[in-house]
């Protein structure tokens, strides 16, 4: 059975009987990690790894017991060669990913310290990387939307004005397009110019799972507070604001409102509609259909923080984060969002989703590495599914993720 969907003004076939839960698609690259602290100009040597927003969700999310695939491009070299070998270790389908011969695969080095510390470093090489070749006319429409979900990154959108096109394209609202996952990810060293905040602000609106974070949305947007985001972006279904070591606030809309093209009228007060179809809890090991989420009455939140009275942004939720014993921040977002979607895929209450999130972003806040393998499943859900006070007074260290490791709780 096959799906209809209309692309660039042509009609493509879609497999609809899809057997992948998340389609990752983006640029992965081979991590150059310190021996020791110091500057790049001291490290004598280095440890090598991978490293890329898109295929680090893609990885936990695999190790998690999802299928999943993911959509890139690499070089014709040995690093390209490491990073399909490495990914798919992971238990990802690299299937879609594509050597280009005249392009190299992209590195970069850092610093041991915090990414947040004044004297933290990065040497990125990915100007001209066979991932900034992506584009519409290379990556096709049916392998990127043959899944249940899919995820990118603003990452993307920075590498070329060809990633920024298929990226803009990949995040058009249209009938048949898979549940669409965006981490903002405003990486002000990858834009040229100023065009990025209002190029994420644009591509961010065209999704329908949206993480961003409050120190990231001022830096880019000037805003200030989770409500203040959620003006800026009323059309996610739902939107994801991280405050850090506070925890997240999640908005859900309640009603999904059916997209222009389908509703037969030309208003615009819709400001774009929403596609989401919100999965049923698939179980096992994450398979399983779609379904629409029910339509609940909207809520009507007050004019706080910038809201519009009777703006209708939906329920809220606001879901701390336990304390962590942190050896690393590289890669925790990009856990959070495996985590989140890896609770979206079966079907959980918000609560819970986000709480895997935590546990997932906790799982690599404790690692050295841009990767950590997320807690055995049965364990995930017995500490998301602690009562309030048990969970405020979780504290998660190095080694707490192994199933039979004792988690403290004081």
């Amino acid at each position: 059975m096959v799906r209809r969907v209309e692309v660039r003004g042509a009609w493509a076939l879609v497999d609809a009987d899809v057997d992948v839960d998340v389609v990752c698609l983006g640029e992965s690259m081979v991590t150059f990690l310190p021996s020791r602290p110091g500057r790049l100009a001291d490290v004598p040597s280095f440890a090598r790894g991978i490293g890329g927003a898109e295929s680090n969700v893609a990885c936990a999310l695999a190790a998690a017991g999802h299928t999943v695939k993911w959509v890139s491009r690499v070089g014709a070299d040995g690093f390209g060669d490491h990073l399909v070998e490495a990914v798919g270790a992971y238990g990802v389908d690299t299937s879609g990913v594509r050597r280009d011969p005249g392009r190299p695969t992209g590195v970069y080095f850092r610093t041991a310290d915090d990414r947040a510390a004044g004297t933290h470093e990065v040497a990125y090489y990915r100007a001209g990387s066979a991932a900034s070749a992506m584009s519409v006319a290379n990556v096709p429409v049916g392998e990127v939307w043959a899944g249940r979900v899919l995820h990118l990154s603003g990452i993307t959108a920075a590498l070329s004005a060809d990633c920024l096109a298929l990226t803009r394209e990949l995040t058009a609202r249209r009938p048949g397009r898979p549940l669409v996952s965006f981490d903002v990810n405003h990486r002000a060293g990858l834009w040229r110019g100023a065009t990025g905040p209002r190029v994420l602000l644009e591509l961010a609106r065209g999704a329908d799972v949206v993480f961003v974070g409050e120190d990231e949305a001022e830096e880019a947007w000037g805003l200030r507070g989770a409500l203040a985001i959620r003006e800026a972006l009323p059309e996610p279904g739902v939107l994801v604001v991280k405050r850090g070591a506070a925890g997240v606030t999640v908005f859900e809309a309640p009603i999904p409102p059916l997209p222009e093209t389908l509703r037969g009228s030309s208003s615009s007060a819709d400001r774009g509609g929403l596609l989401a179809q919100f999965p049923a809890p698939l179980g096992g090991q994450g398979r399983g259909e779609l379904r629409d989420q029910p339509q609940t009455a909207r809520t009507r939140p007050t004019t706080a923080g910038g809201f519009r009275e009777g703006a209708g942004w939906g329920k809220i939720t606001a879901v701390p984060a336990p304390r962590v014993d942190v050896v690393a921040t590289v890669g925790a977002g990009d856990a959070f969002a495996a985590g989140f979607l890896h609770g979206t895929l079966r079907g959980l209450p918000v609560r819970e989703r986000a709480r895997h999130g935590h546990l997932f972003a906790a799982a690599a806040l404790t690692v050295p590495g841009d990767h950590a393998a997320p807690p055995p499943r049965a364990h995930t859900d017995r500490l998301a599914a602690l009562d309030d006070d048990a969970w405020g007074r979780l504290r998660l260290g190095p080694g707490w993720t192994g199933e039979e490791q004792e988690v403290r709780t004081s």
